[in-house]
């Protein structure tokens, strides 16, 4: 298997055909967790400026699953995953920190905040999301 650190995972979101429109990266992978940036540009809004759902639920589906990989090894799905929006997602990047809470041998358990940050660098929560990840090999 090939070592699972932050560069591979980062070649592995660029593979990823729909993360390189977005303009997605991955900034943290490891040891239960993993986060996802993208910047919120103009396209990635709906028609009151927030941030579109589908771009939060993209950006908890995949940092639920790279936090996954951790536990898990690199070959992971989502089975499953729910997201609840708390408030508006304005602000210029969203970020999607995604943290294992249970990992079994073939599933895990992770637990997605999903944040916006301000031009002055200050962030706020948007969504809550949790999902299970399994195993795809094996």
């Amino acid at each position: 298997m090939t070592a699972l650190d932050l560069a591979h995972a980062r070649r592995v979101l660029d593979a990823q055909p729909f993360s390189r429109l977005l303009g997605a990266r991955l900034t943290a992978f490891g040891e239960g967790s993993a986060a996802l940036e993208l910047d919120l540009r103009e396209e990635l809004r709906q028609q009151n400026g927030f941030a579109h759902g589908g771009v939060l639920s993209y950006a908890a589906d995949n940092a639920l699953t790279f936090a996954a990989g951790t536990a898990l090894g690199g070959a992971v799905l989502t089975a499953g995953f729910s997201i609840q929006y708390v408030r508006p997602a304005l602000g210029v990047t969203l970020i999607a920190r995604a943290e294992v809470v249970h990992a079994g041998k073939r599933q895990a358990v992770v637990r997605c905040d999903l944040l916006t940050v301000s031009e002055d660098g200050s962030e706020a929560l948007c969504a809550v999301a949790q999902g299970s990840v399994l195993a795809a090999d094996g």
